[in-house]
């Protein structure tokens, strides 16, 4: 717990500048040519390192984008189901899709470089991920499919790091918080 509030504060302390630097009359701009420094991505990467993962969650960075991409693609799925869905809904399942999209093409191509087992682990996450949702589908009350598809809170920080790593073919271990200055809490140390 501890060290989520340390990773909302960190990343509120990366992106609080540029927030209030914005014109509070015009559009608020998400979409810049800034781009993060090394060091807030390795901060970034420590803390979702260190942050346990869900029950069920693989621990190898190839099995765990598998599971991160059938997570929000069967949430995207439960969403479609909804002829109640609003535009926040809508919003919610097309972010979702670019996920799973940079999910999958991070499979797609560290593939090649993972052995037979690795892969096999993936598949069975994958589909472990998948039948979480596959009784939420199967409920005919359109209600309760809704009530499931606002509960989803979201995928493990370690998702987007280890999409990262796969498809760039890291595989020195996860900077540690110490390594990224931080301490057990994800603050930074005085150095």
């Amino acid at each position: 717990m501890r060290l989520r509030l340390a990773a909302s504060l960190l990343a509120l302390a990366l992106i609080a500048p540029a927030a209030l630097a914005q014109d509070q009359d015009g559009p608020i701009a998400t979409a810049t040519e800034v781009t993060e420094s090394a060091d807030a991505l390795r901060a970034r990467e420590a803390i979702a390192y260190e942050t346990p993962l869900p029950r069920g969650a693989p621990d190898q960075d190839y099995p765990l984008v598998a599971w991160c991409a059938a997570l929000v693609e069967g949430h995207i799925a439960l969403g479609r189901t909804l002829t109640t869905a609003d535009d926040l809904d809508r919003d919610i399942m097309r972010l979702g899709a670019l996920e799973a999209t940079d999910f999958r093409e991070a499979l797609r191509t560290g593939a090649a470089r993972q052995t037979p087992a690795t892969r096999a682990a993936a598949e069975t996450a994958e589909a472990e991920a998948q039948a979480r949702w596959d009784a939420l589908l199967a409920l005919p009350d359109e209600a309760t499919r809704s009530q499931a598809f606002g509960l989803f809170f979201g995928l493990p920080g370690r998702c987007e790091h280890a999409a990262r790593r796969v498809r760039e073919n890291i595989t020195t271990p996860p900077v540690t918080l110490e390594a990224a200055g931080l301490d057990e809490m994800g603050v930074p140390v005085a150095q």
